[in-house]
Formats: C-alpha cells, sequence, structure tokens
C-alpha cells in the first residue's frame, strides 16, 4: 500500500497521496448554492484522508446544467464555495471543481431552453434535438468555461478540472457523430478538436500559468462509428503539448451500450486507457472506473499503469478508507460493491445521493458518528441478513454487547443469493465484509442456531432487533405442489437441480438473475475462453457462442409489460442485455394459470397457450419472517423490527434500518 501514499504533483501543488476524488453528481445543490449537507459530506471525505477531491459537475453558464448542479456561472456562487475549499483544506486535502458543459445531453425542463450542441442531432439519453451552436454561441461557451475557472481561482480552488468525456460538449465536437460542421470546428480531427482546445487556451488565459488545469477524458468513447481509441490519443497528444496538468481517464459515454461502472463489469476492466494515454503524454494521469480494491489501487501504481487512481464510490461508500489502509486496517474499509442503488440510480431520477453500505453518506451533517458508550446494553440481533449484521456491527461499535443468531451455517442471508451469478458476485462479497467487521467490532456470531423466544430470552437482554428476514412467496396455482417446481432460492443456492426446458416466473430482479444462472450452465468460464483465445484454438464466433449459449432453454414469464420493474434506471439495461446475450426468452403480460405434467399454462391478451417444460421456478417475490416478534411481545424490554421481516425490499433499505436501529437502543 505504500505506493498509494506516496506524494505527486499535479502542477506546481502537491497532493500527499495518490487517492483520488473524481466528481460525481450529488444532487447536494438544489438551487446551484453551497449547502451544509455538501460541505459535510466532502469534509467527511478530506478528514479520511483523500489526496485529491475534484467537485461536481458545477456549470458554467445557462445552457450547461441545470439548477441542481453546483454553480460557477456567476459570481454570487463564489462565497459558498470559499466555505466549502476552507473545510477540505482544514483536513490537508487538495479540492479542484469540475467545469461542465453537458451540451445535447442537457434535458430541457432542467435548463429550462433548448440544449445546444455542434450538430442538431438528438441524443438518446434525453430524446430532444439541440439547436446548432453557431460562432457566437461557441465563443459564448468558451468564454463560460474560462470565467467559470478563474471563479474557482478566486474561491480558492488549489486548480480546475474540465470535463472533456462522457458525451457532453467537448466531446461532441470531437467526435464524427455528432459534429457534422463544415466550418472550422467541423470535418478532419484537426478541426473537431478545436473546441476543446480552444476552452483550455482560454482557461489557461484566465488562470494564469501556475493553476493546475486536470481533464476528464474517455479513453475510448465506446461508440458505433465513434473515434474511439486512435481519436483519444491524438487529442491526449495535444492536450499534453499544451500544457494540461493531468488526465482523468475514463470511458465511455452515456449512450454506450457498454457498461462502465455497475458490479457486471470487472474491477479495474478500464484501467488499458489510462495506461495506453500515459504512454503519450508526460504528465499525471489518473486511472478511473470500477477501482473499489486496494490491492488493485495499489498494483496500478506499482505497475506503472496511471500514476494515481480515482475512487469516487469507493470514498463514499467509505470515507476514511484511506486512513483505515494507512493504519493498516484493511480489513474494517467497507468498498463500494458497484450496486448503484444509493448513488446513480439517485441522480437520474434527481434524488440526493446516498449509499447503500453507507447509511451516513449524504447524511453526515444529521448523523454524526455514535461514540462508545462506557457501559453498553447486552442486544441480540435475530438474523444474519444484511440488515442484522449491519444492525450488530453498528451496535458493537457504539460499546454494547451484541450476541447475533443466524440459523444458516454462514451469515449473509440473501446477498449470497443475489451474488450466485459471476457477474453479481460483489454481493457475496459484501457478505464476507459485513460478517468480518461484525466480528472486528466483537460481535459475538453465532451460526447455526435458530433464535427462539427462549433462546433470547436466556440471553437477557436491553433490545432485540429482529432482522429475520423473509422467506419466497409461492403462489396460488393449480399444479404448483408438484415435483417439477422448485423457488428461485433453492436454484442460485444450489439446492436443487433443473431441467433441460426451464420455464422462470417472475421477471424482476430474482427472476431475471435466476434466468441468467441457469442460461449460463455448460459455458466456458473467463479462464478457458481466454485459454482458447490465446492458442486460436477457435475462432472468435465459436468462441462468442461457447460463452453465452448453454445447455438449458430458459423462458422468463412476467405479469407486466415489462422485465426488471424493481431494477434500478443505471443497471436495468445491463441485466436485460444479460439476458439477450445468453439466449433467455421472454414472454411479458403473461399470466400462469396451472402447471401440469404437460406443461405451464398460461394466457396473454386472452389467448391460452401450454409451454412445454422440464422445469418452473417461482421467482414471484418475497413475503416477510416476523413470527418471533408475537413470540417476544412482553417478554423483552425494546424489540425492533428491520428488513424483509418488516417488509420485503432491498438489501439498501434493511442496511439502513439496521444502522437506525442500532443508534436507537
Amino acid at each position: 500500500m505504500d505506493r498509494l501514499f506516496s506524494p505527486i504533483m499535479i502542477g506546481n501543488i502537491k497532493s500527499k497521496n495518490r487517492i483520488v476524488m473524481p466528481a460525481m453528481h450529488l444532487n447536494y445543490t438544489p438551487e446551484g448554492e453551497v449547502t451544509d449537507k455538501l460541505v459535510s459530506f466532502y469534509e467527511q471525505r478530506a478528514k479520511g484522508g483523500a489526496g485529491l477531491i475534484i467537485v461536481g459537475g458545477c456549470s458554467v453558464d445557462e445552457y450547461s446544467g441545470g439548477d441542481n448542479l453546483i454553480g460557477l456561472g456567476e459570481d454570487r456562487f463564489i462565497p459558498g464555495l470559499e466555505r466549502l475549499v476552507s473545510a477540505v483544506h482544514a483536513h490537508g486535502g487538495l479540492i479542484v471543481p469540475q467545469l461542465y458543459h453537458a451540451g445535447r445531453y442537457a434535458h430541457s425542463f432542467l435548463i429550462g431552453r433548448q440544449s445546444i450542441a455542434p450538430s442538431a442531432i438528438a441524443s438518446r439519453f434525453t430524446h430532444e434535438e439541440p439547436r446548432e451552436m453557431g460562432l457566437d454561441d461557441i465563443q459564448y461557451a468558451i468564454s463560460g468555461f474560462a470565467q467559470a475557472a478563474l471563479r474557482t481561482k478566486k474561491a480558492g480552488f488549489d486548480g480546475v478540472e474540465i470535463i472533456g468525456s462522457a458525451g457532453y460538449l467537448i466531446s461532441q465536437f470531437l467526435s464524427e457523430l455528432t459534429n457534422k460542421r463544415t466550418d472550422r470546428y467541423g470535418g478532419g480531427i484537426a478541426n473537431r478538436m478545436r473546441f476543446g482546445l480552444e476552452v483550455i487556451d482560454e482557461v489557461r488565459g484566465a488562470v494564469g500559468p501556475n493553476f493546475p488545469i486536470i481533464i476528464r477524458l474517455a479513453g475510448n468513447d465506446f461508440m458505433p462509428g465513434g473515434g474511439g481509441f486512435q481519436e483519444s490519443l491524438t487529442f491526449a497528444r495535444e492536450l499534453d503539448r499544451m500544457g494540461v496538468d493531468a488526465f482523468n481517464i475514463t470511458g465511455g459515454w452515456h449512450e454506450t451500450r457498454i457498461p462502465q461502472i455497475p458490479m457486471e463489469v470487472p474491477r479495474g476492466a478500464f484501467v488499458y486507457l489510462a495506461a495506453h494515454i500515459k504512454e503519450v503524454v508526460t504528465h499525471p494521469v489518473i486511472a478511473s472506473n470500477r477501482i473499489n480494491d486496494p490491492v488493485l489501487a495499489s498494483s496500478i501504481i506499482r505497475d506503472g499503469l496511471a500514476d494515481m487512481v480515482g475512487l469516487a464510490r469507493g470514498m463514499i461508500a467509505d470515507p476514511f478508507m484511506p486512513e483505515k489502509l494507512q493504519k493498516g486496517r484493511q480489513d474494517e474499509v467497507m468498498p463500494c460493491i458497484g450496486c448503484n442503488q444509493g448513488c446513480f440510480d439517485n441522480v437520474f431520477e434527481l434524488k440526493p445521493v446516498e449509499c447503500m453500505v453507507n447509511p451516513q453518506a449524504g447524511h453526515e451533517d444529521e448523523l454524526p458518528v455514535v461514540e462508545a458508550h462506557d457501559r453498553g446494553k447486552k442486544v441480540v440481533v435475530a438474523g444474519g441478513g444484511p440488515g442484522g449484521l449491519f444492525a450488530a456491527k453498528t451496535a458493537a461499535q457504539a460499546g454494547h454487547r451484541v450476541v447475533l443468531f443466524d440459523q444458516a451455517d454462514k451469515t449473509g442471508g440473501q446477498l449470497w443469493l443475489a451474488g450466485a451469478i459471476e457477474d453479481r458476485k460483489e454481493f457475496a462479497n459484501l457478505a464476507d465484509t459485513l460478517s468480518r467487521q461484525a466480528r472486528i467490532a466483537g460481535v459475538d456470531i453465532r451460526t447455526s442456531q435458530t433464535a427462539d423466544a427462549g433462546l433470547i430470552e436466556g440471553e437477557n437482554p436491553d433490545c432485540v432487533i429482529l432482522a429475520t428476514g423473509g422467506r419466497p412467496i409461492m403462489p396460488r396455482i393449480p399444479g404448483v405442489e408438484s415435483g417439477q417446481v422448485v423457488q428461485a432460492w433453492d436454484v442460485l443456492s444450489g439446492n436443487v437441480s433443473v431441467g433441460k426446458r426451464v420455464m422462470v416466473v417472475g421477471g424482476g430482479a430474482v427472476g431475471i438473475e435466476t434466468a441468467v444462472f441457469i442460461a449460463r450452465m455448460g459455458t466456458i468460464d473467463a479462464h478457458t475462453l481466454e485459454f482458447l483465445f490465446q492458442h486460436k484454438a477457435e475462432d472468435i464466433e465459436t468462441l462468442y457462442r461457447l460463452s453465452t449459449r448453454g445447455i438449458k432453454e430458459v423462458t422468463v414469464i412476467e405479469m407486466l409489460p415489462k422485465l426488471g420493474k424493481d431494477i434500478g434506471f443505471s443497471t436495468r439495461w445491463v441485466e436485460l442485455a444479460m439476458l439477450r446475450r445468453y439466449g433467455v426468452h421472454a414472454r411479458t403480460n403473461t399470466s400462469v394459470t396451472g402447471i401440469t405434467p404437460d406443461g405451464i399454462h398460461v394466457e396473454r391478451e386472452g389467448e391460452k397457450t401450454v409451454l412445454s417444460c422440464d422445469t418452473v421456478v417461482m421467482a414471484v417475490g418475497t413475503g416477510k419472517d416476523n413470527s418471533l416478534e408475537a413470540d417476544l411481545k412482553n417478554k423483552v424490554k425494546k424489540v425492533i423490527l428491520i428488513g424483509d421481516a418488516k417488509k420485503p425490499r432491498k438489501a439498501m433499505d434493511a442496511i439502513r434500518e439496521g444502522f437506525y436501529a442500532a443508534r436507537e437502543i
């Protein structure tokens, strides 16, 4: 880990370590003004040891973004920004704002006008057509960047970052897909780079030679027909020649069909983009996207793939990660698992960012850390799922004596089911992390023990937290008791086998993941694929088929018009793409009316059909399991119900309720 904590120069400023928290929309500034929530959030990350914090996006003018972004378009924002800078500097961190202009990605309902872009080409992101920018518009936008940069310097920031990635305005000028101009800003790559280079030149003129400029750059736009990797290298060379002080490398646009950030993306999958940019520039390079493992982060620096690492969501999940790593407390780090439930899903819903594994994220100003009690209470937690483990850990950290009972032979509950497929294994990793951290905090974990009223009373607790979870629902369908019907939970846990032709009833998250789990049976794994590819044992088409077509025929049946209604916006499309990739069929608007030896009887728009199958898998939801609450009534001092035992929802809800329950003791 030592390499992560060596200092580095960015221009004329020194970062105390190689850990960067890149910019991410937080929706903490509903009117553009810096708020207590924003200050507390970033102050906590600075206190936790981040070397460089990049905040944003920060709108540079009325076309760049809505009022929900941090404002840099007017002088009136400077006092609030000064307060933010002071809070970060007080803990030895560097802070830089990201200058943001969305171009055609700006929604008209947010900016109150038609968006602008190099050419009048609508995007799949907004489904709106922008107005083509005239030369006056171009100069206005360039000036907006420069004036915002000058305000940045006046507010006391340590430098400035300009976003030239993700399909925003600079990217739109750079790409032939969105730039059809015939003037000096369109045509060949030299002309298409011109806008971005002029932004840098104008900003440098505004802030002077000794104020660091960072560029957020896509190493590859991953857009079919786009400039791809080579044009990114060409742009990076020119930016480096102009004296850009650091390169923050990401990949893809919002429209790309290649996932960039969810847990389905392998850890560090896009580090290669930073590594290749580093080969052609002379200034520091920051690697980003799905770097949530400290060992991986350290190896990136050690192996010379990048000079710094971006850990945006990692610093949301655990603001004290740098401090813990530096003090050798790696096991206490709460990693980001890439679930997107509290961060990106909230961003797209225009809600403040939170975090599944860190209930305090976004609430730092109202939820201070609970100090340990001199004389703690005796607490019993019934159930070792995510809510129970988090409650137990939090209570123990507050000084209480905590015993946790779990009827299974290992804790983690439904996290193990959610992490059954390789693409979602971060959920299984979270189960291990929560269990380990609960033990480190001092929780007495007793597995393979069912917590009944007698067992709990015997512990003489001051408080009982019931996290007994839920049970899979078995719908009332004729024939559902037949031997060919199994539960999705049993399939995912490996307790039952399935036949060749499988019908999965229920097209929510569990149904989709179960269908993929079954469809992957018989496919080759990643290591085998690599071996066959490197030895040229099969052609590319055959290798793709071997890695995406197994030995099962799988169909998902859903009564609603769409699959995945309970999956967040930022990851739903990824999971639906997995269904298609593995050849899973889907029947929506379809109800199951019966199950017989002939198959499953379904009805769609009045038409009845029998679908032949060998196995029917039920994935129709979860029912709460809270019978213990009545058994404990008037027998213990305090009972708190959390998670699915209270109402079946997501792991994020269970963890949050576990956290609040522990604070309530």
